[in-house]
């Protein structure tokens, strides 16, 4: 009798079991048909752009996808344009960029989360609302002191550096919030060994910090690769000044879209490559760096 108690009173629960594996099993297989559709409707552009840098039997926009005649020739065109000038530019600035912005932005932050001063709090959060502000805001003061400077058009490319890493030390928060997670005895043992601020920072917090490392290395990397607005400014029109966005899309303009679609999509593909392979190869430590300066601000 007792069996057959035990056996109708666990039929529920396996029915209960059954019915909450069927209701995940179709769940995930919804949110898997909804992320494989907008997979599909991202990756549209960039197949349509794959496909007309190969197109060579014509050089201006058609009515169909699939090239008629395929060949390398608008490839071999940009390199006997000003489009290896424009990539140089772009490459210059994001490096430079890149190295000087994750240097000044993991001290920044490596400073506010170990070191306690006077107007520490207020300084926080007075970066913090100025960071709020959109940069096209000070877009006129900013070219004006260049240009006093001299490095406008052709000069541009060490100007943009210039006001790329000027404001960067404003990124602190997610750094910070990274660093806020390592334990602080770490650096107390370090300092009575007899090791300086920066040999803590150098020596034990950065190589714990893999992931915030090259999180700030790849946003810093791809802001100026991919910037137009202000590049653009800058440059004035001038092309010995511009990076590929500025100068690709030039040639969108009237007069030079006809002979130069093509051409532009072959750019759009070079220019695309480079940064998703180097963010797909170290995605995993992009993720692990947003999600762990999230914990703690």
């Amino acid at each position: 009798m007792s069996n057959i108690a035990n056996t109708a009173s666990s039929q529920p629960k396996m029915k209960k079991h059954m019915g909450l594996k069927a209701s995940r099993t179709v769940g995930n297989t919804l949110i898997y048909i909804l992320l494989i559709t907008i997979s599909i409707i991202w990756l549209i552009p960039f197949v349509f752009i794959v496909l007309q840098s190969f197109r060579v039997e014509s050089t201006h926009q058609v009515g169909y996808v699939v090239p008629q005649v395929w060949g390398f020739k608008n490839y071999a065109d940009l390199f006997n344009s000003n489009f290896v000038k424009w990539y140089v530019n772009t490459f210059v600035t994001a490096l430079f960029t890149c190295i000087l912005q994750t240097l000044i932005v993991l001290c920044m932050s490596y400073t506010l989360s170990r070191f306690r001063f006077k107007m520490r709090k207020p300084l926080m959060k007075i970066m913090l609302i100025l960071g709020l502000f959109p940069g096209m805001l000070s877009m006129i003061i900013l070219y004006r002191v260049l240009k006093d400077l001299g490095l406008t058009q052709a000069n541009a490319v060490p100007g943009l550096i210039l006001v790329y890493v000027a404001s960067s030390g404003m990124g602190y928060y997610v750094s910070k919030g990274f660093f806020d997670t390592i334990p602080k005895s770490l650096d107390e043992a370090a300092r009575i060994d007899g090791a300086t601020r920066a040999q803590v920072l150098y020596k034990i917090i950065l190589p714990l910090s893999k992931p915030i490392v090259i999180y700030t290395l790849l946003t810093a990397f791809m802001g100026p690769w991919g910037d137009y607005v202000f590049a653009a400014y800058v440059s004035n029109n001038t092309s010995a000044g511009m990076n590929v966005a500025v100068g690709l899309y030039n040639w969108l303009s009237q007069d030079q879209i006809n002979k130069k679609y093509t051409m532009f999509c072959a750019g759009g593909v070079l220019v695309a490559v480079p940064v998703t392979v180097l963010f797909m190869c170290l995605q995993r430590y992009y993720v692990e760096g947003v999600t762990g300066g999230a914990v703690k601000g």
